[in-house]
């Protein structure tokens, strides 16, 4: 957006066009839907839901009938937002779902918002449930200042390059992580962000909700008796002033030599030897190429 532009979403404009609503779906139990996102369901044109299947189940639960249903999500964006705003331009209002929570969040609206306001249209956002405010709140860690990250990458060198950054961060931090993703995460977790104090919340407004707090070790080990089930929020301290002065000024790999640093690596982390010594010069600040030289002295001197 590089454009001054005001909406006053609720003047009536005379000029024939439609808007768009974002409309909050439970994240889990379906008393969290409001009034309000009921209704607005129940008087627009067109619903584009992330899946179909699932926001049907939804408005057949609130008996909400006789709707189009267009489906809009990560695959077909690119395709059916032009098509969504095209149907907003001729005056057909919209609202966009998402499977669970706030749509835009972690989610393929984002896309769709920046298209219709690009398009001179107003956005209008229907609040209500969300799992990372939900988890915060009771998660007993600082909610005065957070930072929403999401879900992480899933290549194991991008996960590190994202948290690397977020080592000094004071802010409590929110992360979305799938079950059978989620040690895989808190390890990572561990290893560069150090053992913090976190919460893992878990099946959030459903029967079987769940927060499990402690450090990073302790819910690892929480996690090797039960296995993870249900979509996880993962909220972690921010960094402290004692951290600032102590643990990050040094480092878990100080006191390795080389091929200890490359070898822990490879062994803890199952990689090739060269993606090991491609991590171990990252750590140290220096060159493959100095990591292979120590090697090769290393082993001249066995």
């Amino acid at each position: 957006m590089t454009e001054f532009h005001i909406q006053n979403s609720y003047a009536d404009p005379d000029n024939g066009q439609g808007c768009l609503y974002l409309v909050a779906t439970p994240i889990g139990n379906l008393e969290d839907m409001t009034y309000r996102a009921v209704r607005i369901l129940k008087e627009v044109d067109i619903i584009a839901a992330e899946d179909t299947r699932e926001s049907r189940k939804l408005l057949s639960h609130f008996d909400i009938q006789g709707k189009r249903l267009f489906s809009y999500h990560e695959h077909n964006k690119r395709a059916s937002g032009p098509e969504l705003v095209r149907f907003m331009m001729e005056g057909q209002r919209i609202a966009i779902v998402s499977d669970a929570g706030l749509p835009a969040i972690s989610d393929p609206g984002a896309d769709l918002v920046q298209l219709a306001i690009e398009a001179g249209l107003n956005v209008i956002p229907i609040p209500g449930a969300n799992a990372a405010l939900s988890a915060l709140i009771a998660s007993g860690l600082a909610t005065d200042r957070f930072m929403f990250i999401g879900f992480l990458p899933r290549e194991r060198k991008r996960i590190d390059d994202v948290l690397l950054q977020l080592r000094h961060e004071r802010c409590t931090l929110m992360f979305y992580e799938s079950p059978h993703r989620v040690v895989k995460t808190l390890e990572r977790i561990k290893e560069v962000l150090g053992d913090r104090q976190i919460v893992l919340a878990r099946e959030l407004t459903k029967r079987y909700e769940q927060f499990v707090r402690g450090s990073v070790g302790d819910c690892l080990r929480h996690l090797q008796d039960q296995a993870p089930l249900g979509e996880c929020c993962i909220l972690v301290d921010g960094v402290t002033d004692v951290d600032l002065l102590t643990h990050l000024d040094t480092t878990w790999w100080q006191s390795l030599t080389i091929e200890e640093h490359v070898s822990h690596y490879e062994e803890s982390d199952e990689v090739a030897r060269k993606e090991a010594m491609k991590l171990a010069a990252k750590d140290r600040g220096i060159s493959k190429r100095d990591i292979y030289q120590a090697l090769l002295a290393s082993e001249a001197d066995v």
